[in-house]
């Protein structure tokens, strides 16, 4: 890894302390921590955004439309399935009573015919000729045990319903002697003619045959709808994790190339965020929401299609009650939004009390301040409670109230289904599908519903993602090649000898506060300069100018008669060596922290600079030795452990400019002074920036700037300082006089 990424890093941690944002960590919104009853983070260019986002889209688009083919069909085969069950539900229930009425019909046809017979032979009742005809042509009629086809089977049986209601002499229905009822004396003409066609359509029996092959079709038409769906999701995942890939390697590279007020104006948390908790919102958004967007639509054309295909009336009645969900939706979640926001606000404020406390947990106790925090968690614990419970009772009761509006519609569709299957105008399986469609319609409302609040903060998310991007850059930033890595020095570098110059430069954090104005300096090559003077005075600043962490304002610096400006950042920073008081080690082993300073180093080469920076020692009395694996924090090491680390990757950069900002504050005096000896050899021939508030520490410095106010209001060595008697001298005899009144205590 190239020093300059070591440079950046150390400084951007020295320039600014993570702080506990006030409002707490950032919750990100995702498909899966949103509700109906859930407040709804608002994009301020909602069109804007969405469109921008759709272009990260457009290279997936094949993908995307087969995932638009596949979503619609899983939902149209789960739409179709009720109705295909309840034809299964219609054979089974008309297979049954046209085998009953077969079956009933049987010994009526028998009793029937010798009634006929007797009338016949007895004379008793006169008959005209059409009469006669009738009975005749009955008696001609082949018997239902022997017919062997459906139409055969209706037609006997229209011919003794006909014979039943021209002669009821001849139904035996009230037959005193006890034979066999006749079903049509109880049925409706409605009923009679269902009974009928169910008798042409089964021939009297139940088709067990075609149940079975409804039910595999059944089954196939599952098992595709959950293959096709695992599809989409397959698809849509690789769509999802490619498209925020990109976009995260993007947001990625641009905060390698943006300067450095960009961080100092912004927390930790906060940049964080956006590079994690709002990306990954994205990433669930469109690895879940769409696809749900999808079958909720097509679910919801489906369900009101399939319902009209049964019956219009009760598709109306189910049309009515969808004034009834949105009511109930828009009245819930008007009174739940207050409480969530409020839980909200108190989980931030929980949130921060909490990383302060534990944070801080060593100033809380030395000051005896832990009653004190209790009571404020206790505080801010129950308002959080408060405004909880009362956002969770209120939200949940949305799904009880369209519960009960879904069950008035059920019970309305029932009585109304159960009236219709009466008069034979809808069939059992029918009923059975449109309840389950009306049971159904729901779903996808309040499901849309929730993706609505989804992509609402979602597109909130991008537009945070978009702002980093839309950033203004540095110049000459650090460059990528296409594969990702980084790219090559465009531009070529001479030989660096270390000869700094800064010429008539002016600089300001805010532009109506000057801070550093028509600043002139000349470093020869291998010279030690020393920056001194009190907080503020705008040493670390000039560091920072040096480094290019900022942009001068007016005038130019050059190193060997280059300007800066003109120069690659990368070709810049890699001239320069950084040991700052704000130490910084990753997770991970000491020999990869050290080896951190360069790339390609040796082992050989990574212990004599840990021997050069007096670290060696420390570290073989280390369980793992070079091999001990550092935590996040580098707390399982002291504070002058990790600078003496620091101070060996410095070593091992083998910079050309060195830039030492109170590099030894950290340890003990004895390792102070070894150390001191160790960057005196380290300095040879190299031109050094040492920042000091120990005045006593570089008392060998070739040059001494002492700074105020933004301005170098003296030069010289520290003996030429010491005999003016000036700013310098007031700061050394302070620092003096200091000295022995603690030695005398």
């Amino acid at each position: 890894m190239s020093q300059n990424r070591d440079s950046s890093a150390q400084m951007r941690d020295s320039s600014r302390k993570s702080m506990p944002r006030e409002d707490g960590p950032r919750m990100g919104p995702g498909p899966r921590g949103h509700g109906i009853g859930t407040p709804v983070e608002k994009a301020k260019d909602f069109k804007g955004t969405l469109r921008r986002l759709i272009q990260f889209l457009k290279p997936h688009q094949a993908k995307l439309i087969l995932v638009l083919i596949l979503a619609m069909a899983s939902t149209l085969f789960t739409i179709a399935a009720p109705k295909v069950a309840g034809q299964a539900m219609n054979k089974l229930r008309d297979g049954f009573v046209a085998k009953n009425v077969v079956q009933q019909m049987i010994p009526v046809q028998e009793a029937a015919a010798e009634n006929i017979k007797a009338l016949q032979s007895s004379e008793a009742l006169p008959m005209d000729a059409e009469t006669k005809t009738k009975l005749e042509n009955f008696l001609d009629l082949p018997l239902l045990t022997e017919a062997e086809d459906g139409e055969t089977k209706a037609m006997i049986l229209t011919q003794m319903f006909g014979i039943a209601e021209t002669l009821p002499q001849v139904s035996t229905g009230s037959d005193p002697a006890g034979s066999p009822v006749n079903p049509a004396d109880t049925m409706t003409p409605e009923q009679l003619d269902d009974t009928l066609r169910a008798v042409r359509e089964t021939n009297g029996r139940i088709d067990f045959s075609s149940i079975g092959t409804i039910a595999i079709l059944l089954l196939a038409m599952y098992v595709l709808s959950a293959g096709f769906s695992l599809a989409t999701g397959l698809v849509m995942s690789g769509v999802a994790q490619k498209t925020v890939y990109d976009l995260r390697k993007m947001v990625d590279e641009k905060l390698e190339r943006l300067p450095l007020s960009y961080f100092d104006k912004r927390t930790h948390g906060e940049i964080l965020s956006r590079m994690t908790n709002d990306v990954d919102t994205i990433s669930g958004t469109l690895q879940q929401s769409l696809t749900q967007l999808i079958t909720a639509v097509v679910q919801l054309v489906g369900f009101i299609v399939m319902m009209l295909t049964i019956s219009l009336p009760l598709t109306l009645i189910v049309l009515v009650s969808l004034p009834l969900y949105i009511f109930a939706t828009l009245f819930v979640t008007k009174r739940s939004q207050k409480y969530f926001k409020a839980q909200q606000k108190s989980m931030g404020q929980l949130s921060g009390h909490v990383e302060e406390m534990y944070s801080g947990h060593r100033i809380v106790r030395a000051f005896g301040q832990e009653e004190e925090s209790v009571q404020k968690f206790k505080e801010v614990n129950d308002a959080l409670y408060e405004a909880g419970w009362k956002a969770q009772f209120v939200s949940g009761t949305l799904f009880p109230v369209m519960g009960f509006i879904s069950n008035l519609a059920y019970v309305v569709i029932a009585v109304i289904g159960g009236l219709f299957m009466t008069r034979s105008i809808l069939n059992l399986g029918d009923i059975t599908a449109f309840i389950q469609y009306s049971r159904s319609f729901t779903h996808p409302i309040v499901q849309t519903a929730n993706i609505a609040n989804v992509v609402q903060s979602t597109i909130a998310c991008a537009e945070r993602v978009f702002e980093v991007l839309d950033e203004q850059e540095e110049v000459n930033p650090v460059l990528f090649a296409a594969d990702g890595h980084r790219a090559p020095t465009l531009a070529p570098v001479q030989q660096t000898c270390g000869a700094v110059e800064l010429e008539d430069i002016s600089f300001r954090y805010v532009d109506h506060e000057p801070l550093i104005e028509h600043m002139s300096l000349k470093v020869d090559p291998g010279h030690t300069v020393a920056i001194v003077g009190p907080t503020g005075a705008g040493k670390t600043t000039l560091v920072n100018l040096l480094m290019r962490f900022y942009e001068l304002k007016g005038g130019r610096i050059t190193i060997d008669g280059q300007d800066i400006a003109k120069m690659p950042r990368e070709a810049l920073r890699s001239r320069f060596g950084m040991v700052l008081q704000d130490t910084w080690l990753f997770n991970g082993t000491i020999k990869e922290n050290i080896a951190y300073g360069r790339q390609g180093a040796t082992e050989e080469e990574i212990v004599e600079a840990a021997k050069a920076a007096h670290a060696d020692h420390f570290i073989r009395t280390l369980p793992e030795g070079y091999d001990t694996v550092l935590n996040e924090e580098a707390s399982n090491i002291s504070q002058g452990q990790k600078q003496l680390l620091t101070i060996a990757r410095a070593i091992l950069s083998d910079p050309a400019i060195m830039i030492l900002d109170e590099a030894t504050s950290n340890v003990d005096t004895r390792t102070e002074h070894l150390i001191q000896k160790a960057m005196n050899r380290l300095m040879e021939n190299r031109t050094s920036f040492v920042i000091a508030h120990r005045l006593s520490t570089i008392r060998e410095a070739e040059v001494i700037l002492v700074m105020n106010k933004g301005t170098i209001v003296e030069v010289g060595s520290h003996d030429e300082l010491l005999r003016r008697g000036g700013f310098y001298a007031d700061l050394y005899q302070s620092q003096f006089a200091g000295a022995m009144v603690e030695a005398s205590a």
